[in-house]
């Protein structure tokens, strides 16, 4: 993950241009996504748990656990 780039995209979400600037906010919601995607991963094998993770995400422990239980083990 590239924060620079996130960084980046995020300016370029500011654009006059919409399209582009849709096309920048689209782009950083995937980085955003695979970032947090990342954390979750590194949270839980530090052994945090899914209401730790879900608290610091502001959503419910279920939200979580269903969203990314499949694909962490």
């Amino acid at each position: 993950m590239d924060l620079d780039r996130i960084a980046s995209l995020l300016r370029q979400a500011g654009e006059d241009d919409p399209l582009e600037a849709l096309a920048a906010t689209a782009q950083a919601r995937q980085e955003l996504e695979r970032l947090e995607a990342v954390e979750v991963r590194r949270a839980r094998v530090a052994g945090r748990t899914w209401a730790e993770i879900a608290a610091a995400l502001g959503v419910s422990k279920q939200a979580v656990h269903k969203k990314y239980r499949a694909g962490l083990f």
